[in-house]
Order: structure tokens, then C-alpha cells, then sequence
């Protein structure tokens, strides 16, 4: 395989609609057509590859793009379809795009399924770009061939382009992604309160997760003037990610929600909060682990001005959690809070996992009161 070529790269890319849009999305579940059941004529198929411009009902679609079906084979290696019977997949410089009507300043989120195809291609990059902001995705999370994805935007115009783009040249031009599940979900703004000066601590506002999907919704890192799909909390890191997990299929240790530490030392879960410097504060949070059986002795490390504080949660893969909290001292205006996984986890499998974080709360206290407080 030709040098630069050993990766594929998705692009996401929301630009402004010419023409009146067919869909309106205030809500949440998948786009019109978003799991690619509705299937194209088979005069408009050469094969597997797509052959014209609007063949796929609700999608329009540019170069080399193939319509997949569950337990199509490329060689010997069967090519995952995340959900359902059919899929697409975007083959060098391919692109399918969705109008979709918003409501301006509001937030929304995009969560889709993505697979690789090509055994020599060692790497799965999801890039997704609004204005100059760029969110790669390297690693693969999970033993069934493909992730979930969320990115989150704010819209400026009623009236959008949802483009996803395979920018790759690959020696092959069908060694391209799979995808599939493509969702959205209008966000709203949790503000702080008398009893918790974060945003969102508790995880409950976040992106869309497919119902009965075991693998929860990767998020991955952004600018820091990014919008971001857990509102309140950015993820920064160089290209690893945090997973969004819910009730339902995971142990949460508090309300229906909460965040798994998937990539160790690699990524962090930050928030900026104004504070006033001299002031004491005390953050309390929950260390757990989601019953998806990774066991491990699993430390999480919160830093906040110049405090930092760690918390063990001895997972038997089993469920569980414990509580953590951490007091500081404000030397600035903004503070910036963190939290951490200080070690690298794998399940059985091979697959990454970690301590599953919950329920973040910051509060000021007087001078003497520290002490009295969550004894």
C-alpha cells in the first residue's frame, strides 16, 4: 500500500441549503432514510455502486459510492452493516448529503454508526469540520467492526446541509468506511445553580443513542471555541475520545447518563467555571464502573487551580461506583475543572474501556465550613 494511504478519513461538513429542505428536525431519532432501508431502484445500481446523483431516496449523493447489504463479503472478509440490512459505503473522495431544517441559534447533535472495510487500513479518522474546526477519530472501541460518533453544531441558518465525506485516496477507491444510523438531537443549554455551579454535571443532556445499542456514542475532541455534544464539557485530547453512556445498557451511577474514560491518560473531561479567587470550593463526583465487564483497579484524577485528588474504584466488571470529592482553592477568575483516567483498561475482548464518571457537582463554601460538608 502506497505511503499516507494506511488510514480512511471521514468528513462531516454542514454547509447552508440552496433550495427549500425536505426534512425538519426539532426532536430527536435517525434523519429521513438515516438506517438506508429504503433502497434504490436496481436500474440505478451497477452492481453495488450507486449510479445516480438522487438514487438514494431522501439522500444525494457524489463519486464513488456503494449500497451495502448485511453479509456482503469483499474477498473473504464479511463487511459490517451496524444496523439493519443495508448501509453505504464511501469509496475516495465520496460524499452523501441530507437538507434538514433547524432553528437558528439552536444546538443540535449528529450521531451516525461508522465501520471499516479494508483490512490494511489501520485506521479510522472521522474528521468533522464546522467553520475551521477539525475533530479527528483514530481508534476503534469496539470487537464488532464499527463505532457510533457524535458531533454537535449550533445552527446559524434555518436551513442546512448535512454532508458526510470520505476525503481518503486509498490504492483501492472502494476501500472506503461504512455508515450507517445517521440521527440527530436538538440539545438544550443546562445552566448552573445555587447547588452546582457546572454545566450539565450529571451527564443527562448529551447526544442521541440508538435504543438497545450496547456500544454507547463515541465523542471526540474539539477546539476549545467548539460546540459540543455534552453541553458544558469539552473533551480534550489529540484524537481520543470519551463514550457517552446510558441506563439502559450500562451501570450509571446516578440518573439515566454518564461518561466512560475509554482512552486513559489521552483524553480528559474538562469544563471552565468562574470562581473567585481566594474562595474555597468543593467538588464532589462519582467513580464507577458501566457492568460492561472490564475489571480493573480504575483511578480517576480531578485537578481544579492547584488541587488534584484521586479515586479508586476496584471494578469486578460487575457495576458499582464510589464517591470522590476534592476542595480548592480559586487563584484565578476561571477555574478550569478536570477529570481523568490515570490508566489504560482493556476488556477480554481486546476493547478499550474505563471508569465511568457521574454526577459532578461544584459548590462554594465558607472558610470552616469545608470540613462539615459531605461527612
Amino acid at each position: 500500500m502506497a505511503k499516507g494511504t494506511q488510514c480512511m478519513a471521514l468528513l462531516v461538513l454542514l454547509t447552508v441549503a440552496a433550495r427549500a429542505a425536505s426534512t425538519v428536525m426539532d426532536g430527536e431519532g435517525l434523519l429521513p432514510n438515516g438506517n438506508f432501508e429504503d433502497r434504490p431502484h436496481k436500474s440505478q445500481l451497477n452492481g453495488t455502486i450507486v449510479t445516480g446523483r438522487y438514487s438514494i431516496p431522501r439522500w444525494e449523493i457524489s463519486g464513488f459510492v456503494e449500497y451495502m447489504e448485511s453479509g456482503q463479503k469483499q474477498g473473504e472478509m464479511i463487511l459490517p452493516v451496524p444496523e439493519g440490512a443495508c448501509a453505504v459505503r464511501l469509496g475516495n473522495d465520496a460524499s452523501i448529503r441530507q437538507k434538514i431544517n433547524v432553528t437558528r441559534r439552536r444546538g443540535y447533535s449528529i450521531t451516525f454508526s461508522a465501520a471499516r472495510t479494508c483490512a490494511q487500513a489501520e485506521k479510522l479518522n472521522v474528521s468533522v469540520i464546522w467553520d475551521s474546526g477539525l475533530l479527528p477519530i483514530q481508534t476503534l472501541y469496539t470487537s464488532s467492526g464499527w463505532d457510533s460518533y457524535a458531533w454537535a453544531f449550533k445552527a446559524k441558518h434555518t436551513v442546512v446541509w448535512l454532508t458526510i465525506h470520505n476525503p481518503g485516496v486509498e490504492e483501492d477507491p472502494a476501500c472506503g468506511p461504512v455508515i450507517d444510523s445517521v440521527a440527530i438531537k436538538t440539545l438544550n443549554s443546562p445552566r448552573r445553580t445555587k447547588s452546582n455551579m457546572l454545566r450539565n454535571g450529571d451527564f443527562e443532556e448529551g447526544p442521541y443513542i440508538f435504543p438497545g445499542s450496547t456500544w454507547g456514542v463515541l465523542v471526540p475532541p474539539m477546539g476549545e471555541d467548539a460546540f459540543s455534544p455534552l453541553p458544558g464539557w469539552m473533551i480534550m485530547s489529540g484524537t481520543k475520545v470519551v463514550k457517552y453512556v446510558d441506563a439502559p445498557q450500562h451501570r450509571v451511577p446516578q440518573g439515566a447518563r454518564a461518561v466512560e474514560l475509554v482512552a486513559g491518560r489521552e483524553t480528559a473531561l474538562v469544563q471552565e467555571v468562574a470562581t473567585v479567587p481566594g474562595r474555597s470550593y468543593r467538588m464532589v463526583f462519582y467513580v464507577g464502573d458501566a457492568a460492561d465487564g472490564c475489571e480493573a483497579a480504575m483511578v480517576v484524577q480531578a485537578y481544579a487551580a492547584r488541587a488534584s485528588q484521586q479515586v479508586q474504584h476496584d471494578s469486578k466488571g460487575v457495576g458499582g461506583y464510589k464517591r470522590g470529592k476534592m476542595d480548592f482553592v480559586a487563584v484565578d477568575k476561571l477555574t478550569r475543572v478536570v477529570l481523568q483516567s490515570m490508566n489504560y483498561h482493556m476488556k477480554p475482548d481486546g476493547t478499550l474501556c474505563g471508569p465511568v464518571v457521574d454526577d459532578v457537582s461544584l459548590v462554594s463554601v465558607r472558610k470552616g465550613a469545608a470540613r462539615r460538608l459531605f461527612r
